[in-house]
């Protein structure tokens, strides 16, 4: 077998025949996925040739360790480079590092941009060194549900592969079990952009070494949700040699905020994902240049903060009575307040929720008395008032409109401000009876 068939099974993604183990092919999506090859059906991986992403699936690759993996001739180096295939997905299977080693250089020769490891397990240690100086088309590199050695004392390793790694953009380890990158291996990536580091046991100790200084000196965008984070002082220490950081989820960590605490978030700091973090109120500091920010599914019964720049901000599963004030957000465009405990919109707040273009208020428990009532559809009347309206806003009281849509609530003149029409009416009285004396 040559090695640009190796190549082209995902390293070699063989299995005994038994089981299903043939390539189907989506020509629509231009999509293809292969399970269990075996050396006598390995004609169908013929048909994933005009494919963009093509996925393996299962394999027994340990017993390939051995196969001798020779230089390609020129015209395995043609084939390869005729090839569409901008993604390849590997899962479901043992991957011997010493045979991943080996074959990755030659990645080189293709236009794969992505390269994907799903359910894995990384067994042993390779000899990199063939990667000295090597560079990859590869920008985007993931790991999900992976098992492998302890990265720590293997930065010999990335410093062959620094070549490459040091132009990757965006790298995913999630739900992997690590608890820290050591600071070595974070300088070695210099253009990366996007770090996905979810589902996995950072603490807040963990934070410092990692994001260490001349560590990830372009990073953008960070993903740290579902991790043993606690304090939210320590992330924002840990942190704050990130210089170029302008994205930062932190949701569904159980944050704790010292109010006497300081810490300096990232100047560049702009979308911020503080939801579903157990917060009882709203910690400082806040990164003072932010743009959006998410608090959705905390616990908070009050917002009382002001943000210049803030354009979008998300309180929707929370405990709030009221309104935050729009006078502390003058370039506010979005406001969610789903599911919260409010009962009514004040008019003088309505005028100005009026202004925004997104603004979402549903499944409250609305009053609706005048007031209430006539607050609501005055917002609904802009255009602005988000998904939801009319269906999940209801009365929950006074009594006799409970269950009833806000919108079906009569609000006229005659009902609403009596005032408005008595007065006139006892002028008009008054005019008569002196017309006629």
């Amino acid at each position: 077998m040559s090695v640009a068939v190796l190549l082209l099974l995902g390293l070699g993604l063989l299995e005994a025949e038994g089981r299903r183990n043939r390539c189907y092919f989506n020509r629509t999506q231009e999509y293809c996925v292969c399970y269990n090859l075996s050396e006598e059906t390995i004609g169908s991986i013929i048909q994933c040739l005009p494919a963009t992403v093509v996925e393996f699936r299962g394999g027994e690759l340990e017993k390939y360790i051995a196969f001798p993996i020779r230089d390609l001739d020129p015209s395995a180096i043609d084939t390869l480079g005729s090839l569409v295939i901008r993604k390849i997905i590997i899962g479901d299977v043992l991957v011997p590092e010493i045979l991943l080693a080996r074959v990755l250089r030659f990645f080189s020769y293709t236009h794969v941009q992505e390269l994907a490891f799903e359910s894995c397990i990384f067994q042993g240690t390779g000899d990199w060194s063939d990667m000295d100086g090597q560079n990859l088309p590869i920008l985007s590199l993931s790991f999900h549900n992976v098992t492998s050695t302890p990265l720590t004392g293997q930065e010999q390793a990335f410093s062959s592969l620094s070549r490459w790694l040091e132009t990757l953009e965006e790298l995913a380890v999630t739900d992997s079990h690590v608890t820290s990158l050591p600071c070595a291996i974070g300088t070695v990536f210099r253009a990366l952009h996007s770090l996905d580091l979810a589902q996995n046991s950072l603490g807040d100790e963990s934070l410092a070494p990692t994001f260490c200084q001349r560590a990830f000196p372009q990073l953008h965008v960070l993903s740290l949700q579902h991790n043993n984070l606690r304090s939210y002082h320590s992330v924002c220490k840990g942190v704050e040699l990130l210089p170029e950081l302008w994205h930062l989820d932190l949701s569904h960590n159980k944050l704790v905020a010292d109010p006497f605490s300081s810490c300096q978030w990232p100047a560049s700091l702009q979308h911020f994902n503080l939801s579903n973090t157990g917060l009882d109120d709203v910690p400082t500091p806040l990164p003072p240049k932010l743009e959006v920010l998410d608090l959705s599914h905390n616990h908070l019964r009050a917002v009382d903060f002001s943000l210049s720049s803030l354009k979008k901000l998300f309180l929707s599963q929370n405990m709030l009575q009221t309104v935050p004030s729009i006078r502390n957000y003058p370039m506010l465009d979005t406001l969610h307040l789903d599911n919260n405990s409010i009962t009514e919109l004040p008019w003088d707040e309505v005028k100005l929720l009026g202004r925004l273009q997104d603004v979402a208020v549903a499944d409250n428990p609305f009053n609706c008395s005048c007031s209430g009532a006539r607050g609501l559809q005055a917002l609904a009347a802009t255009g602005h008032l988000g998904q939801g309206w009319p269906g999940d806003y209801r009365c929950h009281s006074p009594a006799g409109y409970q269950g009833w849509p806000v919108s079906a609530v009569p609000v006229s003149v005659l009902r609403c401000d009596r005032a408005a029409v008595v007065a006139p009416l006892c002028v008009a009285l008054a005019l008569l009876g002196l017309a006629g004396a």
